[in-house]
C-alpha cells in the first residue's frame, strides 16, 4: 500500500493567479475525502491569516466530525511555538514542518550552522508534540541537498530519526531529478533509514514529476504528494490522475482510493481554480478518450484493437469518437450507435460525406449535430439538381443597407443579379428575385423562417435553418445546415428553388 498526500490546497494555491475561498476549499476536502477515499490532504501553511485560521476551524470542525480529522495536515515553520500555536488553534492536529534539507539553504537563507538548525527543529518538534500535534518533517530542497551535500542531509536525518516524527518527506522542490536519479537517492535513503516512512514530493519543472514518481515508488518510498490536474508552484506537481493511473496500471500498486470519480473532482478544481485542464492531459483532458482517425474507430469496431487498460469508464469518462473531416464510416457508426440511430450503407455514406465536408469548416462535429446533419442530408432530397450557384457575395456596412451580388446557373446557363436588402439574407433573396423577374420566372412566398441551433451553447456552433415556402398554394419546407447562419439559409433557398423545378 502507498500512501497518497493530496497538497492541491496548499501547495497547488500557489499556482499563479490561484486563490481558494473557505467554501471552494471545503467542497474540494469533502471531494477528496468522500469521492476519492483520501485520507491525507494537505490544507494550508500555518500564518496565513486570522481568515484562513477560520476556513480551517470550520473544515476541522467538520472532519472531527467525521472522525477523520487526523486527515487533515497544515505546513508549519521552524518558529519554536507560533506555527504549532497556529495550527492548535485551527483546530486540526497535523503539522508538516518544513526544514532545510540543503547545506546551501541553511547557510545562505538562515544564516545558520546545520547545528543550530537542527536544535531549533528539536525545540519545534518538542513543542508541537506537547501540544497533542503529530509532526512530519519536510527536508526543502533535499534533492540538491543529495547532489551537493549529502552528509548535512544525513546529519538532519540522524538527528530527526531520533525524534518523535511520523514521517520524513522528501521533495523535489525545484524539480531537478530524473528516473534514474530518483531511484539512486531515495534508494539511499531507505537503505540507510530502513524504519522510516518516506513520502517523495515531486515537482514538474522538465515534465518528469509522474516518471519520477514512478521510480520513488520502484525505490520503496511509502508515500507519494500529489496535486489536482497537476496544479502546483512553476510548472506544478504530479497530477493525482496520472498518478494513480501509473501506480494502478504499471507498478500494480494499491493505493485505495477511487478512480472512478477523478474526472469529476479535477472539473471540481478547474471550475474553483480557474486553471483550465488541456485538452490532451491525460485521464482528466476532453480529448483523451476521443479516437479522431477512422482506422482506429474501425479497429475498435471491429475488436477493440485501440483499446488499452485506460478505458474511460474507469475515471467516470465514456469513449467517444470524433466527427470531422477525418471521420470514416466507423466514426459515424459508433456515434449513431450511441444514439439509437441505424442508417444503411448508402445513407451511411451520403452522412459520412457530409460530415467531412463539414469538418473542413470547424475542428470537430459533436454528436449533437448528428440528428441535423441526417435530417439535413436524407430528408431534404430534391430531385435533379438543375440549379446552382456558381458563387455569391453579401456585404454588411455599419450605416448602410446590405448589398448581395449572386450568379446562378440554371440549366447550364449562368445569370447574375445585385440587390440591396434589409439584411444580408433578405439582400440575397432580392438579387435572385432581380435574376428570376428578368426570366420571367415566378418565386415562393416565404412564410416562415426558424433558426435553431444543436445543444451546447458554443458561439461556433452549427445552424440549421428551416424556411416555409408557399408556391401556387403549395405548402413546403426546406432547411440547410452549416457552420453559418446566412449559408444554411442560402442553402435552403436552393433546394427549394430545386424543388419548385421538379413541382
Amino acid at each position: 500500500m502507498v500512501e497518497i498526500l493530496d497538497t492541491t490546497l496548499r501547495d497547488g494555491e500557489q499556482t499563479a493567479g490561484v486563490s481558494f475561498s473557505g467554501q471552494e476549499k471545503l467542497s474540494i476536502v469533502q471531494a477528496l475525502i468522500n469521492d476519492i477515499g483520501l485520507s491525507r490532504i494537505e490544507l494550508a501553511s500555518a500564518k496565513v491569516s486570522e481568515d484562513e485560521i477560520r476556513t480551517l476551524k470550520r473544515i476541522s470542525d467538520l472532519a472531527a466530525r467525521a472522525n477523520c480529522l487526523e486527515c487533515l495536515e497544515v505546513l508549519g515553520f521552524v518558529d519554536g511555538t507560533v506555527s504549532a500555536d497556529w495550527i492548535v488553534k485551527s483546530g486540526c492536529r497535523v503539522m508538516n514542518l518544513l526544514c532545510k534539507g540543503s547545506l546551501k539553504h541553511v547557510t545562505s537563507q538562515l544564516k545558520k550552522t546545520p547545528e543550530e538548525h537542527i536544535a531549533d527543529i528539536e525545540k519545534t518538534v518538542g513543542y508541537a508534540v506537547s501540544q497533542g500535534l503529530t509532526v512530519n518533517v519536510y527536508l526543502e530542497d533535499w534533492s540538491n541537498g543529495m547532489i551537493h551535500s549529502p552528509e548535512y542531509v544525513f546529519q538532519v536525518m540522524d538527528a530527526l530519526v531520533a525524534l518523535p516524527v511520523r514521517r520524513v518527506m522528501l521533495p523535489d522542490t525545484l524539480g531537478i531529478l530524473n528516473p534514474e536519479t530518483t531511484l539512486y537517492y531515495c534508494r539511499q535513503m531507505r537503505k540507510k533509514y530502513p524504519e522510516v516512512h518516506f513520502d517523495f514530493h515531486a515537482h514538474n519543472d522538465y515534465d518528469l514529476a509522474v516518471a519520477n514518481v514512478y521510480a520513488a515508488v520502484q525505490a520503496g518510498i511509502n508515500g507519494i504528494h500529489v496535486t489536482v490536474n497537476g496544479l502546483g508552484e512553476r510548472a506544478g506537481n504530479a497530477p493525482l490522475s496520472s498518478v494513480l493511473a501509473v501506480l494502478h496500471d504499471q507498478l500494480h500498486v494499491d493505493t485505495g482510493l477511487n478512480e472512478s470519480k477523478i474526472n469529476r473532482v479535477s472539473h471540481l478544481v478547474e471550475i474553483h481554480s480557474g486553471i483550465h485542464i488541456p485538452q490532451n492531459m491525460p485521464i482528466v483532458g476532453e480529448n483523451v478518450f476521443t479516437q479522431c482517425a477512422g482506422v482506429h474507430a474501425d479497429g475498435d469496431n471491429k475488436g477493440q484493437l485501440y483499446y488499452n487498460e485506460l478505458l474511460p469508464e474507469r475515471f467516470g469518462r465514456v469513449r467517444e469518437y470524433a466527427l470531422g473531416k477525418n471521420s470514416g464510416k466507423a466514426n459515424v457508426k459508433m456515434n449513431l450507435a450511441a444514439m439509437g440511430i441505424d442508417l444503411d450503407e448508402e445513407s451511411m455514406r451520403k452522412v459520412t460525406q457530409r460530415i467531412n465536408e463539414l469538418g473542413s469548416k470547424k475542428e470537430q462535429v459533436t454528436q449533437e449535430d448528428l440528428p441535423y446533419i441526417i435530417n439535413d442530408v436524407l430528408h431534404q432530397e430534391v430531385g435533379e439538381q438543375k440549379i446552382h450557384i456558381v458563387n455569391y457575395s453579401t456585404s454588411l456596412t455599419r450605416g448602410m443597407h446590405p448589398l448581395a451580388a449572386l450568379k446562378l446557373e440554371i440549366d447550364g446557363k449562368v445569370y447574375e443579379g445585385h440587390a440591396y436588402g434589409d439584411g444580408q439574407y433578405d439582400a440575397f433573396v432580392r438579387a435572385l428575385r432581380d435574376i428570376y423577374t428578368k426570366l420571367g420566372r415566378p418565386l415562393p412566398m416565404l412564410t416562415n423562417y426558424s433558426v435553431s441551433i444543436p445543444p451546447g451553447g458554443r458561439t461556433d456552433a452549427f445552424v440549421q435553418t428551416i424556411i416555409h415556402w408557399n408556391y401556387a398554394g403549395v405548402e413546403f419546407k426546406t432547411s440547410g445546415f452549416d457552420a453559418d447562419q446566412i449559408e444554411a439559409a442560402i442553402k435552403a433557398t436552393v433546394k427549394m428553388l430545386n424543388k419548385i423545378e421538379n413541382m
